[in-house]
């Protein structure tokens, strides 16, 4: 074992039109805190432009809707990403997660789930906390039905079971229920990082990954499209191989997350035009997930800004080498339920205090 380390007036009418917005879009406004831990608010000048690609957001029935759930109190979401999958023999080629999902008949092996976070926002909404999973990490994968037989690489349980399958494997692990679950394309990242004209990164040292056969040289770079894709999934010619990826990953939505301060795309409407059509053609959220909730969720975390979240990954114990399933992640468990039962509280400033260096390293320290 290695160590490792969310006035009434007729249909038609210009108020009612106003109403109709405010309701569907901040689905999206909250499916940008979830992604770049930032809420979109656009102006009236440029909303009723948005509203055709604000209505196309694709939903999973998971978690059953209930009135005003997300008010005055702490949230867990499940933040997965996946690729748009390869389909298997004998099935049609162009389907979505949510189209695969409401079939009842969940293809398995389509999809791959590599990204996995828990992010937490505590009941003051003053901070936001984001935990990573190692997708390698060896853990009991339950089913959609909330059942268990085995132990495998915990990205299987999305892989084999879909959504609902992966929401009952973490909330295991964790202890901690999910409120909401979001699922962003990986094609998010490379279109997200155009939308914003690029995402600025440092690469301390140079080295070569054999993988994807790129060259990545030491220093400071923007990067957007494919080659935002290639930074965030590398992680062959990386020390600390996927542990490091997970630190990329998170280095990038935080460097996107400070672009998108600095550089004002949430005021300016062609940017935030690219930045919301990247978003509703790469995202999936729960059904559940109310417009009216999802404004409130989205209004209360107005004021967040980069130093208000951490980056963390959850604890690793080292890795082992498994004769059916290869390199596992082994995870720490004393430590983990330290974390959780943290995060459950809203004591993490008591946890970070204890183990303050578990949270990601600064932008110029990530490999």
């Amino acid at each position: 074992m290695t160590d490792a380390p969310e006035a009434i007036r007729r249909p038609g009418s210009r108020a009612s039109n106003r109403r109709s917005f405010r309701q569907r879009h901040p689905a999206v406004v909250w499916a940008a805190v979830l992604i770049v831990l930032l809420p979109l608010v656009g102006g009236a000048a440029y909303a009723f432009n948005l509203k055709r690609k604000l209505d196309d957001v694709d939903k999973v029935k998971v978690i059953e809707e209930q009135p005003d759930p997300d008010e005055g109190r702490a949230l867990n979401i499940l933040l997965l990403g996946s690729d748009k999958g390869e389909p298997k023999e004998g099935q049609p080629k162009k389907t979505t997660i949510a189209e695969d999902a409401a079939s009842g008949d969940w293809p398995t092996g389509k999809y791959r789930s590599d990204t996995l976070m828990v992010v937490h926002i505590p009941a003051d909404r003053k901070k936001v906390y984001l935990v990573s999973l190692p997708r390698d990490s060896f853990v009991p994968i339950y089913d959609e039905k909330g059942e268990t037989d085995h132990s495998e690489k915990i990205n299987a349980a999305f892989s084999a079971g879909g959504p609902r399958a992966a929401i009952n494997t973490v909330e295991s692990l964790t202890g901690l229920k999910m409120d909401h679950l979001t699922i962003i394309d990986w094609e998010g990242f490379k279109d997200l990082s155009t939308a914003v004209g690029g995402v600025e990164v440092t690469i301390p040292e140079s080295f070569y990954d054999p993988q994807q056969k790129i060259q990545w040289d030491a220093g400071t770079q923007t990067l957007e499209g494919k080659k935002a894709l290639d930074y965030v999934r590398t992680r062959y010619g990386l020390a600390g191989g996927d542990f490091d990826r997970i630190k990329r990953q998170q280095n990038f939505m935080r460097s996107l997350m400070g672009k998108m301060l600095s550089s004002g795309v949430t005021t300016n409407p062609t940017k935030l035009t690219k930045t919301v059509s990247a978003l509703t053609q790469n995202l999936t959220v729960d059904e559940g997930w109310s417009g009216t909730a999802m404004a409130k969720l989205a209004l209360s975390l107005r004021g967040i800004r980069t130093d208000d979240v951490t980056f963390m990954t959850a604890p690793v114990q080292g890795t082992q080498t498994d004769p059916t399933y290869g390199s596992i992640v082994v995870l720490q468990q004393d430590k983990m339920e330290e974390l959780f039962t943290a995060l459950s509280k809203d004591a993490m400033a008591e946890y970070l205090e204890k183990y303050p260096d578990d949270v990601l390293p600064d932008p110029e320290e990530v490999s």
